[in-house]
């Protein structure tokens, strides 16, 4: 097997790494529902001091046909060309605590040689605990607070946040493989999924990026600002609420919606907050179809068109 020491090479101008720092991780790649761990990773390293310590090697670990780098190309030149990264850096919060962030592109190679080279640089530096997020599509109403389902071994964050505890099989994020060799050596880690409306799934929901940020804060103490999100994110549900609002046929639907979402939440028997007592899924269609004008004219900067149901 090959040396996971040789996936990633360390910055030699870092030195004076701490010991015993948090590791918040959030990669990009199979699912990325709201756009969640996109708009994490672009805000932090936006808004918080930070310098790369370790970068792995993405032409051993993309597969580059799969997920297609961006080219510049300038009127009759190629004026520029981003890579993608995976990198670990060195941040600090709003405050001044200083933590580890590993983000960027989830690998598609050598999971189990990535994971082993995640283990090294958390043994390396002796990290404290390690919290990582995600997010997936699921038939909730964007009306009630985003929930979280919560995975792996710090019990008191599970007790305390995890509204949904199923027993399942989903398909895997590389950092899934991460937090199970974890678990095996009894290092605290904490994985957060987070349940986003099924018809905002493809879109950039400021929402999103804020329960992440939450939960990271939940899991680690640290602090972030996030003034900025939560306004864009009250801008945006009010656009879509007025969508909803101006339309009976769409209003139902979320109410119904609405109606699973807080049985499940009052305790009633639901096998989950997907599914009605019967347990059929509710289908995304009819409300994605109803909001598809809305977000497309958002991502173009247009007005949206009415809807049309």
């Amino acid at each position: 097997m090959h040396n996971p020491e040789g996936l990633y090479e360390l910055n030699p101008a870092v030195i004076d790494v701490p010991e015993g720092l948090d590791l918040v991780a959030g990669l990009t790649g199979f699912a990325d529902a709201g756009a969640a761990v996109t708009q994490l990773s672009e805000y932090l390293l936006d808004t918080v001091d930070h310098r790369e310590v370790a970068t792995f090697d993405a032409d051993i670990l993309l597969d580059y046909r799969a997920r297609r780098p961006t080219i510049y190309f300038d009127q009759d030149h190629l004026a520029d060309y981003r890579p993608p990264r995976l990198s670990l850096s060195l941040a600090t919060d709003e405050i001044g605590q200083p933590f580890l962030f590993l983000t960027g592109f989830e690998p598609d190679f050598q999971w189990e040689r990535f994971s082993d080279a995640v283990m090294h640089l958390i043994a390396r530096f002796k990290v404290k605990t390690t919290t990582w997020v995600h997010a997936i599509p699921m038939p909730v109403p964007h009306t009630r607070p985003i929930g979280v389902t919560v995975s792996g071994n710090r019990t008191e964050l599970i007790d305390a946040m995890s509204i949904w505890k199923p027993r399942t099989q989903v398909p895997a994020n590389a950092l899934h493989l991460v937090e199970y060799r974890l678990q095996q050596q009894s290092h605290p880690t904490a994985g957060f999924v987070l349940l986003i409306p099924h018809y905002l799934a493809d879109t950039e929901f400021p929402d999103a990026a804020v329960k992440a940020l939450e939960s990271i804060s939940a899991a680690t103490g640290l602090i972030f600002p996030t003034d900025a999100l939560r306004e864009e994110g009250r801008d945006f549900l009010t656009k879509i609420d007025s969508q909803v609002e101006s339309n009976p046929e769409l209003a139902r639907l979320v109410g119904t919606l609405e109606e699973r979402h807080d049985s499940y939440m009052e305790g009633n028997p639901l096998r989950s907050p997907l599914t009605d007592m019967d347990g059929e899924l509710p289908s995304a269609d009819e409300i994605a179809a109803e909001l598809e004008n809305f977000l497309a004219a958002r991502r173009n900067g247009e007005e949206p068109e009415p809807f049309s149901l």
